[in-house]
């Protein structure tokens, strides 16, 4: 017989963890990360800790490669000697980094503030209000939850998000929430205007025609991704998102002051600084995927931090949603006897369905269209 204090359990009657009935009761309670905080916890829940190897915390203090390149486009439209010079500063970003950051992209300061306090007023709202909206039904006109892939993912983020697709069609007015509605319809339709000119230019570094991007349909479907990461009382257990590439042609992130972004590159966690008033842009999946492996789709994470909330606001150019059976592979005009195509031809959807169901492992999705 063992005999234990009154205050010790015996580790044979001790609870076993049960990921998949604690990942359900914190589904259910449909107040996500930020419910967690507001019930005052100090230890995070046990779904939330990442195995230690992916937690490597350190960032590269070299600064020959800590400074993600950053483009001014101030001028673009009328200095043609300028715009030459961006072009080949996004080439050379887009083959090397996949990420950079853009000034002077045309959205006012106003609006970039407006809709970052727009995504709070979301998250700090009424929770019954805000309960209306949690599903994990992605063909909703808006979906609210935690961790997309919370029940695939072999670890759950420390991150709540809304998101919305706002083009070619966007839910009805009525359909947003109250306390975000008019600036989610403003930031879309400024933001649909950068991701055309970004998609010129990135025809232009591939020595494209500048309208061969967004003629094949890059810059159709638009999706705001709302991100919103409470502070967290043990950052070093977890992650914010964990390390992965997007599944879309191009994301263009807003984040706030606080920072937490990191791209990995030349093997080392390098962050992204939040400048005032950039937009950061980084090149998704199927832009490597129809470039045959000439833009790269970068790995990246948000680590977890005890200051907060942090906010971003990711704008996905992909048309996942939309019931089209167009085949993207590599672009013709690229290939050659010398650069065979390097992947099959695949539908959005298929890819994305692909993706969703591996989740946010930490592996790219890129090898599995492979030829």
């Amino acid at each position: 017989m063992v005999v234990t204090s009154r205050d010790e359990v015996p580790a044979t009657l001790k609870p076993e963890y049960n990921r998949a009935s604690e990942l359900k009761a914190f589904d259910d309670t449909k107040l996500g990360v930020k419910g967690l905080v507001d019930a005052g916890i100090t230890e995070i829940p046990r779904i939330f800790h990442h195995p230690p190897d992916t937690l490597d915390n350190s960032s590269s203090g070299d600064t020959q490669i800590s400074n993600i390149p950053v483009i001014d486009l101030q001028g673009i439209d009328k200095d043609a000697i300028k715009r030459k010079k961006i072009v080949e500063s996004i080439r050379d970003a887009s083959e090397t980094w996949g990420f950079f950051q853009l000034v002077n992209h045309g959205i006012p300061v106003s609006v970039l503030e407006e809709m970052k306090e727009g995504v709070r007023r979301f998250n700090e709202q009424d929770n019954q209000v805000k309960k209306g909206f949690y599903t994990r039904d992605p063909m909703k006109p808006v979906v609210y939850n935690s961790n997309f892939d919370l029940y695939s993912a072999p670890a759950t983020n420390w991150r709540d998000t809304f998101f919305c697709q706002m083009a070619p069609n966007p839910p009805k007015p009525e359909d947003l929430p109250v306390v975000c509605r008019d600036i989610l319809q403003q930031y879309s339709k400024l933001m649909m205007k950068v991701g055309i000119l970004l998609f010129e230019l990135l025809s232009e570094a591939l020595g494209l025609n500048p309208k061969h991007l967004n003629e094949i349909d890059c810059s159709e479907g638009l999706a705001i991704l709302c991100h919103y990461y409470p502070a967290c009382p043990q950052p070093e257990l977890t992650l914010g998102t964990t390390k992965h590439a997007d599944n879309n042609f191009v994301n263009v992130l807003l984040q706030d002051h606080i920072g937490g972004l990191q791209v990995f590159y030349q093997d080392k966690w390098v962050d992204i600084p939040p400048v005032p008033g950039a937009l950061v842009v980084n090149i998704g999946d199927h832009l490597q995927l129809i470039t045959n492996d000439r833009f790269k789709s970068v790995v990246h994470r948000v680590l977890a931090n005890r200051v907060g909330p942090r906010v971003s606001v990711a704008s996905f150019f992909s048309t996942a949603i939309l019931p089209t059976s167009k085949l993207y592979g590599p672009i013709k005009e690229l290939l050659s006897k010398d650069n065979p195509p390097k992947y099959r031809e695949t539908t959005v959807s298929n890819y994305v369905a692909y993706y969703r169901k591996k989740g946010l492992d930490g592996t790219s999705a890129l090898p599995h269209f492979k030829l």
